[in-house]
């Protein structure tokens, strides 16, 4: 998100020195700083706003709590709060330019966080930007606090509403999958192992199927979220708690719960939860399960959708684009296979997202931006894949109902089925024969006398070959 800046500048100064900093901008000296040197990547903090917001909330409580403390006047205090809740509105978002990815170990975003934070205050308080003696992004908005402790609490409340978000897309793509397993429940198909012919099933069982594994991850990425809610305000620096009230990460605590009506808790040990970021790569490895799961689902709607001729043909996907510059007529499922790609890119995140949690020395863990972008940027890129592949391809498919018939009536696999009442011995002697001959199960069984036709019929008819049964058959004597 761009912002147009005016060519007036105001002055503005830090430990490094004086610099001119555009008028129109409600950030200061230090944001400046770094839009300077983190031009990394394209992925900047106006472009998540669930985080955006998290930090003017890590703010609210703060100066909630140093105001009960005495620590602000009431006019800092209203006036911060004023322009936190203007953030909450989706005001100034624009305003937050950083890159994500960050030296310092998030000084830039939290920094950029109190600049403009104190410079909408200073407004609201009839004062100009920049007059921070009468409200200071450091003294004020950043009272009581460090980077090393709002810093992480915005990121634990950014991605939980991140979850809430998540899940609503993620639910939304498990009911499609569930509606194709109701509207393929009677179409009779072959399941298969290691690509080779297995035993029948039906279409709407895979589907079924698809929906169960996706529904098991609803209850994991909840139970990693939950995490979330254990924060470590107060620590300021390293945990020690220095330059913060003894009473103030209690009251802060309960002005974050208030504010968000989530059962946020303050952690046992700061010392140990300032340097921990195993949260983030708990939730990580959730959306990395996810990935994975996205990952094979995709692969088999390929595969059953191959051909139309020369391929498994079970099922159409709709067809959303030419698939070739030079051979007619082709099409190709690009909708699965931009999901195969999401999922191996959440895949790499996660890597990163570990690696960087191992990276941790000593009191605190400076790689912290990358995680926080590897992870936001992992929930986008899923909740865009779920709406992708539920609207452009899933809703859409059908089935080639003839097709998978066909294949149940022509495999070998069914021999299975005869497995239990002909035994093992006869069911490998009609295997074998049916692909050294060519000819059908069916026909063979019949032809050796080892079933009558209408016990046969039996066994085979679908429903008896997607679920246990109990048969009281037996087979012919020779």
């Amino acid at each position: 998100m761009e912002q147009k800046l005016s060519k007036k500048t105001r002055m503005e100064s830090d430990l490094i020195g004086s610099r001119e900093v555009p008028e129109s901008a409600l950030y200061g000296v230090q944001t400046l700083r770094g839009i300077e040197n983190f031009r990394i990547s394209k992925f900047h903090l106006n472009e998540y706003p669930l985080f955006i917001q998290a930090l003017a909330i890590t703010k609210m409580g703060a100066a909630i709590a140093n105001s009960e403390l005495d620590l602000l006047t009431e006019e800092q205090t209203d006036a911060i709060l004023k322009a936190c809740k203007e953030i909450l509105e989706g005001k100034h978002h624009e305003q937050f330019p950083v890159d994500m990815i960050q030296g310092g170990a998030g000084t830039s975003t939290n920094m950029n966080a109190n600049e403009v934070i104190a410079n909408r205050a200073l407004e609201l308080m009839g004062h100009q930007r920049g007059e921070y003696q009468y409200c200071s992004p450091n003294d004020h908005v950043n009272r009581s606090q460090s980077t090393n402790d709002a810093y992480p609490t915005a990121i634990h409340i950014g991605l939980y509403y991140t979850n809430f978000k998540l899940l609503k897309h993620f639910n939304i793509l498990i009911e499609s999958f569930r509606k194709k397993g109701k509207e393929f429940a009677h179409i009779i198909k072959m399941g298969r192992t290691q690509l080779e012919d297995a035993v029948p099933m039906t279409l709407g069982q895979t589907f079924n199927g698809f929906a169960s594994i996706l529904e098991d991850e609803v209850k994991n990425l909840n139970f990693a979220a939950q995490d979330f809610l254990t924060v470590n305000m107060g620590a300021t620096a390293i945990g020690t708690g220095i330059t913060a009230e003894p009473e103030y990460a209690e009251k802060c605590i309960a002005a974050l719960r208030k504010i968000t009506g989530l059962d946020i808790k303050l952690a046992a040990d700061l010392i140990g939860a300032t340097s921990d970021t195993s949260c983030m790569i708990g939730y990580s490895s959730a959306m990395r399960r996810v990935a994975v799961k996205m990952n094979k689902i995709c692969n088999d709607l390929r595969l059953l959708a191959s051909g139309p001729r020369c391929g498994l043909g079970e099922i159409n996907l709709p067809a959303m684009q030419p698939g070739s510059s030079i051979m007619p007529g082709k099409v190709n499922p690009v909708i699965p296979e931009v999901m195969n790609q999401i999922s191996y890119k959440v895949i790499g995140n996660d890597l990163c997202v570990a690696l960087s949690g191992e990276a941790a020395q000593m009191e605190l863990n400076a790689m912290e931006p990358v995680m926080a972008q590897c992870c936001f940027e992992s929930a986008d890129l899923l909740m865009n894949g779920f709406d992708t592949l539920r609207t452009l391809c899933i809703d859409g498919i059908t089935a080639n109902e003839e097709t998978c018939r066909r294949n149940v009536h022509n495999s070998i696999g069914v021999v299975t089925a005869l497995n239990p009442v002909i035994g093992y011995k006869n069911s490998t002697k009609i295997a074998k024969e049916a692909l050294e001959t060519g000819k059908g199960v069916y026909e063979l069984v019949l032809e050796h006398n080892i079933l009558s036709k209408k016990d046969l019929d039996t066994i085979l008819k679908p429903e008896n070959m997607i679920k246990p049964v109990k048969l009281d058959i037996h087979p012919n004597q020779e």
